[in-house]
């Protein structure tokens, strides 16, 4: 029972973000920009929608309980919804799940991102392994967290190749090129 809140809260809560990317985009695109990384996206949309069906076929098929130290975990996951909200907001208009760059931007250097270059990243690597945690769904953690490790390796540099080219990027973050 407590699952299906739980996710149904998370997949509203992905519901509202794919508006909030797809009226990003529209706007960033009506700018002059462009999409970068485009033929791996369909494979990381998969992913994370095969993540939770792995997660509620783990917890019901094998009757996975909430873990013993699930108030630690939920902590942890309701931090990184406080952090996914703060880089959405810091983000602004150039916030997208995809990889969109408009040329000649100044990259962000406020919220997180003052500090970090890909804080969003982090919080998913984070809520990849910690929601599973919460259900003692201890495959789809794994599985998952090694997957999005993969998947990473490859948007991460896509994504900064772009920034590199179009952005200020290697500047602000003083990258050798």
């Amino acid at each position: 029972m407590i699952i299906g809140i739980v996710l149904s809260i998370i997949i509203l809560q992905r519901i509202i973000e794919l508006f909030i990317a797809k009226r990003n985009e529209k706007w960033m695109k009506s700018q002059g920009a462009f999409e970068a990384g485009s033929s791996h996206y369909p494979y990381m949309v998969a992913m994370h929608i095969f993540f939770f069906i792995a997660l509620i076929t783990e917890v019901l098929f094998f009757q996975r309980q909430l873990s013993a130290i699930w108030p630690i975990w939920l902590a942890i996951f309701l931090a990184a919804q406080l952090l996914r909200i703060w880089c959405l907001t810091s983000l602004g208009k150039f916030w997208n799940t995809k990889i969109i760059v408009l040329p000649n931007a100044h990259v962000v250097r406020k919220g997180p991102y003052k500090w970090l270059r890909h804080p969003n990243y982090m919080i998913v690597a984070t809520e990849l392994l910690v929601l599973p945690l919460l259900f003692n769904a201890f495959i789809t953690a794994v599985v998952f967290s090694l997957l999005n490790i993969w998947m990473m390796s490859v948007r991460i540099p896509t994504e900064e190749q772009a920034l590199r080219k179009a952005t200020n990027y290697t500047e602000e973050f003083q990258l050798n090129k």
